[in-house]
């Protein structure tokens, strides 16, 4: 075991000294490793970054230009002094769980992840370490998510009778990952789905990389909204209630997210419905796979990190809370999560 830690935690994110690299930083360092294609934790401004070959395209399409690598899940990777792999998280398509070990010595960066198979992201894989470092988003135990075909049955009922009533029906949901998840859930027989322009450009870097999706229609301001009668629209959630979404005339709208399981947010939120459907561990998928991974050491990121790690160690763990601007799951920003 060495003296040193493999990772510490500065002003510039998650840092491994023994191979000069950051893991998600914040701020503009020479080389990055990037566990996936949200806007927190893949910023602009790094000299050098590497990613999942799954996760580089979205990455390239949001930062523009850059200098960057891509790795297969599982390749293992000499930089400096340390030996690094990706392993997948389950977040969303291309994220990934970084492995970093020094000396023998095992620290495994999380990332944002999920631990239930959708059908569309590669599915989590636990990864043995000393030292594992862990979102808590939805780290208390009023957070369980319900069975996936359970959610789109109730998402397709709702959107069948909003057809029915002659509205169309508005998802909100993040541009990377949760919409197209969505897409996949969908009933195409109800109607056609459209999307937001944020949406179906994401939706064109997936699709162009392999990953199978159901057809959807891009609304652009020459679309006729008459012409999509029963259509259901995926967009952003800062979208709905928008003079955009306005064009559509009678409607109602409804929001993904994990936080619908609160009744406080539900009321608070201006939508008809709220689904509970998240790309984050619940309570019971956190626990789950923090134990999975043997490790001793957990460090607890954004989320509930002070109630979620004062429950680790009171059940054996050593844990301790770790300030990070990752944000995890919001309402209001189109993919920070």
């Amino acid at each position: 075991m060495t003296h040193e830690p493999v990772l510490t935690f500065n002003e510039n994110g998650i840092y491994c000294a023994a191979g000069d690299f950051y893991i998600d930083p914040w701020r503009p360092v020479d080389r990055a490793l990037i566990t996936h294609g949200h806007a927190d934790h893949s910023r602009s401004g790094m000299g050098r970054y590497l990613a999942t070959d799954a996760a580089l395209p979205v990455i390239r399409h949001r930062l523009g230009d850059i200098t960057a690598e891509g790795i297969a899940y599982g390749e293992k990777r000499q930089i400096g002094g340390a030996t690094v792999s990706f392993h997948p998280a389950g977040h969303v398509p291309g994220s990934a769980q970084i492995r970093v070990e020094v000396g023998g010595e095992v620290w495994v960066a999380s990332g944002d992840y999920k631990v239930i198979d959708d059908g569309l992201s590669e599915p989590f894989t636990p990864v043995k370490c000393h030292h594992f470092i862990t979102e808590s988003t939805f780290g208390l135990p009023v957070f369980r998510w319900a069975d996936q075909a359970q959610v789109a049955a109730e998402l397709n009922a709702w959107w069948a009778g909003c057809a029915a009533a002659g509205k169309t029906a508005f998802l909100g949901a993040y541009s990377l990952g949760k919409a197209q998840r969505l897409i996949t859930m969908l009933d195409p027989d109800i109607g056609p789905i459209l999307t937001h322009g944020a949406v179906e450009n994401t939706n064109a870097v997936l699709r162009a990389q392999g990953i199978t999706l159901p057809d959807t229609i891009h609304v652009t301001p020459d679309l006729n909204p008459k012409d999509h009668a029963g259509a259901l629209v995926i967009a952003p959630p800062g979208a709905l209630g928008s003079q955009w979404s306005r064009r559509f005339g009678a409607h109602e709208s409804a929001f993904a997210s994990g936080w619908m399981a609160m009744r406080g947010v539900r009321r608070r939120r201006a939508g008809d419905r709220g689904f509970v459907i998240s790309d984050h561990a619940d309570w019971q998928g956190l626990l789950w796979a923090i134990n999975e991974t043997g490790a001793e050491n957990i460090y607890v990121t954004h989320g509930y990190t002070d109630i979620f790690s004062r429950y680790l160690n009171d059940n054996g763990w050593n844990a301790q809370v770790v300030p990070t601007q990752f944000e995890g799951e919001t309402l209001d920003a189109d993919d920070a999560a």
